[in-house]
């Protein structure tokens, strides 16, 4: 392991906070946050900012220079996206607002063409909400049925779970990558293939598994992934959706309006070819130009080493929480299997008592439901702490939690 390996993977020391001007500017912050949002590195502001004093046009409108530079800056960014996660063409990269958006741009197109009365849509009841709510509702509107694919307590998902809720009447199967609560990791690839089995498609929620875990397309043989640009160091208000190229040519648009036209007329329309067709109107062009900074930032460090890290920030995290009698873990045991995020409870003190406080601290954790509010309910709670870390975290943070929880307790006589 050479020296730079070494300073990214040790994580009693952190060679990156001074990378982030929010963290460097309030060193005695621990944001353990970022499973909600992640924080900016400087190159990503100060590419949104060159974008407005460089090239600030509308991409797609203008034959002039500066309409030119920022055309040629979104297709870029395309380019990158696709190659970060696998992807075989950019065309396949879709620019949306979040991954919520992008979720329901596929079962308003995709899930209205193939889903009907008697048919099936099959999900986790770990699902955040953005990938359970659209098929919900497209299920009340088609009459289909929606399954729950339901793992053991600890977030485990047996390959006789997955057989037996994706048969033969499913025709969309979308599940999280991994658990925006539970912080663990779905067997994925058995869910796709079984999915395949069945003649289902195959959607993939990555907003919790791209900012921490190597991912590629071609080699989940997903059909689709969502994930947004705000968790993985880049702007809020971009996402992604990604699909197999003729999925997407067959998919009608979601939106109508500017850009995604090929020609109008009083009583007709046809739709520019992918992705266009999806981006209808003027796209945040700078927060794209922004987001390819992130990526740029991401694959500088190497996302061997932010996953080395985070895995053993996460298992720290664990053992720490473990230590303290007073604090249950929800998921799994075994702190290798967490990727991000430790959900927990303190006996006798509810979450948001329990985060306010930790806030007099300057520890930033999240409390309340995660958007996630089957699953906790499948839990026995209705609110959880979440712990969530990023590799610009490190043993100092979380040491600063532990210290905090103690405190909680001492002020609550828990």
């Amino acid at each position: 392991m050479n020296q730079s390996t070494h300073q990214g993977t040790d994580i009693t020391i952190n060679p990156f906070k001074q990378d982030f001007p929010l963290l460097a500017n309030n060193p005695q912050l621990s944001f353990l946050d970022s499973a909600a949002t992640a924080q900016r590195p400087a190159v990503v502001l100060e590419a949104q900012k060159t974008f407005y004093e460089t090239m600030n046009a509308n991409p797609l409108r203008g034959l002039y220079t500066l309409s030119v530079q920022a055309t040629q800056a979104i297709e870029k960014a395309r380019e990158h996206v696709a190659a970060h996660i696998g992807a075989t063409h950019p065309e396949e990269i879709v620019f949306t607002r979040n991954a919520s958006e992008s979720l329901n741009l596929v079962a308003q197109t995709l899930g209205k063409q193939l889903v009907h009365q008697g048919d099936e849509v099959v999900i986790s009841i770990m699902e955040h909400h953005s990938n359970l709510i659209p098929w919900q509702q497209l299920c009340a509107q088609t009459g289909a049925t929606l399954v729950y694919l339901r793992p053991l307590k600890d977030g485990t998902i047996t390959q006789e779970q997955i057989e037996a809720a994706i048969g033969p009447k499913a025709k969309i199967v979308s599940i999280t990558h991994v658990s925006n609560v539970l912080g663990v990791e779905t067997p994925i690839k058995h869910i796709i293939d079984r999915a395949h089995q069945m003649d289902a498609l195959a959607i993939v929620d990555g907003a919790q598994s791209v900012p921490h875990i190597h991912v590629d397309v071609q080699d989940l043989d997903c059909d689709l992934m969502a994930f947004s640009a705000h968790k993985a160091l880049g702007p809020m208000g971009i996402g992604v959706l990604w699909g197999k190229l003729d999925i997407l040519n067959a998919m009608p648009p979601f939106l109508t309006g500017g850009e995604m036209i090929d020609s109008v007329t009083e009583t007709d329309a046809s739709w520019a070819p992918v992705p266009l067709k999806f981006e209808a109107g003027t796209q945040d062009a700078a927060g794209i130009y922004a987001f390819d900074a992130a990526i740029s930032y991401i694959e500088g460090i190497g996302m061997d080493i932010i996953e080395q890290r985070e895995r053993k920030l996460a298992a720290y995290l664990c053992e720490q929480l473990s230590s303290l009698d007073f604090i249950d873990i929800h998921g799994p045991a075994e702190a290798t299997r967490h990727i991000g995020a430790v959900s927990f409870s303190m006996h006798n003190v509810h979450p948001h008592d329990v985060a306010s406080i930790l806030d007099m601290s300057q520890v930033a954790i999240r409390a309340g439901h995660h958007c996630a509010q089957p699953l906790l309910a499948w839990l026995g709670t209705d609110s959880t702490c979440r712990a969530s870390i990023a590799f610009y975290n490190d043993t100092t943070d979380i040491d600063k939690l532990i210290a905090g929880l103690h405190n909680v307790r001492k002020i609550f006589h828990a």
